[in-house]
């Protein structure tokens, strides 16, 4: 009886090369039909044959990224170490009454921060909403998932502010 063979025989492991859409991401095993390997997967360059080899490779590649990861992490923290400590002091043009002509925004304080030697990008900066009024601020960053700090930002008239 040839079509009784095990149901796992009837699938192969195929390393995805690329990510394929509905099957996986880039660096992923996975099992599909063996004609789907060999009509489109293998000849289109979206995936190779899974040898103990590239299986091995892979996940060598992926303790590599992981430990970058842990690096790059590391570095953040450092960063919001840093800016944890420091305050930021922007001047603004305001009215009397404390109210400002503009706004103070996101890319506002990354730029005071990074005048200051830290590397903060604008898309770090968590605001609520544009700054408006003179005060002190306490504003939130966030650099990574696990790596959040928060820095004081004064915003002080500007010498010129009437």
């Amino acid at each position: 009886m040839a079509g009784t063979t095990a149901p796992s025989s009837r699938n192969v492991e195929v390393l995805l090369v690329h990510d394929v859409e509905n099957l996986g991401k880039r660096g992923d095993i996975v099992k599909v039909k063996p004609g789907y390997a060999r009509n489109y997967l293998l000849p289109q360059g979206k995936a190779t044959v899974a040898t103990q080899h590239n299986k091995r490779m892979v996940e060598k590649h992926r303790e590599k990224l992981a430990a970058l990861e842990v690096s790059r992490i590391k570095q953040l923290q450092k960063v919001a170490d840093a800016v944890s400590k420091y305050s930021a002091t922007i001047e603004a043009h305001a009215t009397a009454d404390n109210h400002l002509y503009g706004s103070v925004v996101a890319r506002d304080i990354s730029e005071a921060l990074k005048a200051a030697g830290h590397a903060v990008e604008a898309e770090h900066v968590r605001l609520e909403g544009p700054i408006k009024e003179l005060g002190m601020y306490t504003v939130k960053l966030k650099f990574h998932e696990k790596v959040q700090s928060e820095v004081k930002v004064w915003v002080v008239p500007s010498a010129t502010s009437g």
